[in-house]
């Protein structure tokens, strides 16, 4: 049996279970985190909890399992933050979630514990991996309120040969239970939805911090040009956007497009933001033979829309049965065949 698993571990409560149940199903753990090397970043504290580094030790302590702190700032400098800035300042709303996964986590940290001698990664996020003769398939988990496969589609087919999710069977309350039965801090501990390299929001400052200030005020437009007020820099809103435009009207408006050359924010009431497809490129597959006849998601909230796939050599065009609001340049839309991913890409473009 391969049984030597590297848990990527924060401290939180979802990893942190995730390595209790790796421990109790008989696998020889260890723990990984990651020093990210962002200022008030990777050791941020939790909401309600002590910094990362330190829960980390903890838990581990806890469980009696080693620890070893892998450092990923280059790695997440180069991979993630680079492209984030990059997509933003083309006028396109990037999710590093996304990249980091496929990546960071599940890209160089998981050449790294393999070579460390693990047999596998494991992490505490929600989602389903079967192994059959074919290959890895990701599947949504049980708790359908966490899936967060929306944020996996694009790992390597062969890299989810060497992933485990040990959450997958549970819901997030019973992940809760469990993590009180096994005497793991953290268990009422709200969740950071923060990206970890931007802890307050605040875009502003991470442009300037590296440098990044190509943008400036411009003018508010209707598709048919007539003005209507002044924009703050256009890497600070994306597509479907209604409030904060600073502009009154007879109806709500919406952003509908960026238009870079122009440094022109487009506005349209809401039928404008509609659309009835996309096309999307840096498409990842995670089927051997994926769906014409799908279900679509264009971002995490988002409930997926069935539609229609046309699967291309370097992208693919969804056409959907019912036209979707705020399909949005830069972030992600994945497929899926009921409860399969089948893979996905990066929307470039509303139909």
């Amino acid at each position: 049996m391969n049984n030597k698993v590297a848990i990527a571990i924060s401290g939180g409560v979802d990893s942190s279970v995730a390595a209790w149940l790796l421990r109790e199903a008989g696998y020889e753990v260890c723990g990984v985190t990651m020093r990210l090397g962002i200022p008030a970043a990777g050791e941020e504290a939790a909401p309600g909890g002590p910094p990362t580094g330190v829960a980390a030790k903890t838990v581990c302590e806890i469980l009696d399992i080693p620890l070893y702190t892998l450092d990923v700032a280059a790695d997440l400098e180069g991979l993630v933050i680079q492209p984030f800035l990059s997509a933003y300042l083309q006028g396109r709303t990037p999710n590093p979630c996304v990249e980091c996964n496929r990546s960071l986590k599940f890209g160089s940290l998981l050449r790294r514990v393999r070579d460390l001698g693990c047999d596998f990664l494991a992490t505490g996020h929600y989602a389903r991996v079967e192994y059959t003769s074919g290959g890895a398939r990701l599947l949504k988990p049980r708790d359908l309120r966490k899936d967060q496969t929306y944020f996996l589609y694009a790992i390597d087919r062969k890299a989810l040969g060497y992933v485990l999710f040990p959450l997958a069977p549970y819901r997030k309350e019973e992940v809760r239970e469990l993590a009180a039965k096994a005497g793991l801090p953290g268990a009422e501990r709200p969740e950071s939805q923060d990206v970890c390299f931007l802890p307050d929001g605040d875009l502003a400052s991470l442009l300037r911090r590296y440098g990044r200030e190509e943008y400036w005020a411009g003018d508010i437009v209707t598709r048919q040009g007539k003005i209507l007020g002044r924009h703050r820099g256009l890497p600070f809103y994306t597509v479907g956007q209604r409030g904060g435009l600073g502009i009154s009207h007879r109806v709500p408006l919406y952003v509908l497009a960026l238009d870079v050359p122009g440094n022109r924010l487009i506005v349209g009431e809401k039928e404008e933001v509609r659309a009835a497809g996309l096309r999307a490129d840096s498409l990842n597959i995670l089927m051997d033979a994926p769906p014409v006849r799908a279900a679509a998601k264009i971002r995490y909230a988002h409930r997926a829309a069935p539609c229609t796939v046309a699967w291309e050599k370097d992208g693919l065009t969804v056409r959907f049965d019912a036209p979707q609001e705020a399909v949005t340049p830069g972030q992600s839309v994945v497929i899926y065949d009921g409860d399969l991913v089948a893979g996905g890409g990066i929307i470039r473009e509303a139909l």
